[in-house]
């Protein structure tokens, strides 16, 4: 009887050398990525192989026109890659005609990957200088400044874009304030206001509306936000809620005359306490809360000559302030808690620029305004990403403000349609 010999089926007697060795290295621990790491002689040969492809198909197109041309010989380029740095053979032909899409002639960086990985360590608040270690500790690559600015550079006609997109018609509640950087101008370093637009559409979802770059927070520079927002297709906003910036009101008022301002609460509280003693602080803010915390506008005022009569004569200015500001500080007074609790505040944009500043903050200063607007846009994009579609209790809040504002904000209550 004949006994044949079991054949092999082992996956690993079909491997080429070069595959055998890699798998070796593999098993020895030898690291994937990075400088001497077993993918990048692998993307070597992959390329390699393509652009031999390439050469051979134009090569075949140019017999066809009739071109007397031919493969002559090949050139080497060094080509950073998320997994080294490798040295390619790239093919040439006679005339020169030739025009590789995968690697082109000038590129010195594979694709988009690296690039995308590149912008992402950027949005995150890494400095160049630490993307440069990052990608030389993990990938062996080496990269200038300069070129890591060309490659984040790519997102400035993304961000002009989406800066002067169209916009809603209505915004039911938009949130507004600024937030300060420092940026070198002319040898100087000087102060940068960006100014930060938040928003509630129809259906709920919260969306950053624009961010605006200038010397200083002002309502003159204000005003000319909202124009934009106007140009941008922004034709009412029911209830904006800001800090108590001199003239803020009266720029929002002569550009959306039917737009409710309340002022931040949390604002004129802390703003109060910097004028009270610091032995009377703790007092003076228990009867405060009694104010903004009562049920009513009427219970509110009853609570407010209260509290005038105890401490007025000892904190005049800080009285008048109140008194003063009373009308758009109590705009929110008028509406069920769900409302309430949304608009008495600012504190859903100074939470998002809480979260700008924890990406920047390793910026001491920029080296310049677009510099600044970039990152500024890259981290907004990145924190927007992580917010949910629609804000909680949403369909409860639009019938409410359908009910308030019913000439101006459509909802179908049967349906829940906006």
């Amino acid at each position: 009887m004949t006994i044949r010999k079991k054949k092999k089926s082992s996956r690993t007697s079909e491997l080429t050398d070069f595959e055998k060795e890699a798998v070796s290295k593999l098993r020895n621990g030898d690291k994937l990525g990075g400088k001497d790491g077993i993918l990048a002689p692998l993307i070597k040969r992959i390329i390699e192989a393509s652009l031999e492809g390439e050469l051979e198909a134009h090569l075949a197109e140019e017999k066809l026109r009739g071109q007397d041309n031919r493969s002559n010989g090949s050139g080497e380029k060094q080509l950073k890659t998320e997994y080294g740095t490798i040295s390619l053979q790239t093919g040439r032909d006679r005339l020169g005609s030739f025009e590789p899409e995968l690697v082109e002639k000038r590129q010195t960086v594979l694709g988009k990957g690296l690039d995308d990985k590149i912008i992402s360590m950027y949005a995150k608040g890494m400095s160049y200088g630490d993307i440069q270690d990052h990608l030389e500790d993990l990938y062996g690559l080496e990269l200038s400044k300069g070129k890591l600015t060309s490659i984040t550079d790519q997102v400035l006609p993304v961000m002009t874009s989406w800066r002067n997109r169209t916009l809603e018609s209505v915004y039911p509640i938009v949130w507004m304030d600024c937030i300060h950087y420092k940026i070198r101008e002319g040898g100087k370093t000087v102060s940068r206001a960006i100014y930060c637009i938040l928003g509630i559409n129809c259906s709920g979802e919260k969306d950053l509306l624009g961010l605006y770059a200038s010397e200083n927070e002002g309502a003159h520079f204000w005003m000319s936000v909202l124009s934009d927002l106007q140009h941008r297709g922004v034709k009412d906003i029911l209830i904006a809620c800001i800090d108590n910036l001199k003239g803020f009101v009266q720029a929002i008022q002569s550009t959306f005359p039917k737009t409710e301002v309340q002022l931040c609460i949390v604002h004129q509280i802390r703003n109060s306490l910097k004028y009270v003693a610091s032995k009377d602080q703790k007092s003076f803010l228990k009867d405060l809360k009694k104010v903004y915390q009562a049920g009513t506008k009427s219970n509110a005022e009853g609570m407010l000559d209260e509290l005038e009569v105890k401490w007025g004569e000892k904190y005049p200015i800080v009285l008048l302030s109140w008194r003063n500001n009373w009308e758009e500080l109590s705009q929110y007074f008028k509406y069920p808690p769900d409302i309430r609790r949304i608009i008495y505040t600012t504190n859903t944009v100074e939470g998002f620029n809480r979260q700008l500043r924890k990406v920047t903050k390793s910026k001491g200063v920029f080296p310049n305004e677009q510099a600044l607007l970039k990152m500024i846009f890259l981290a907004a994009t990145d924190i927007m990403k992580k917010w949910t579609s629609v804000i909680s209790n949403w369909a409860l809040t639009a019938q409410q403000l359908a009910i308030y504002f019913e000439d101006r904000m459509k909802v179908d209550l049967n349906l829940g349609e906006y």
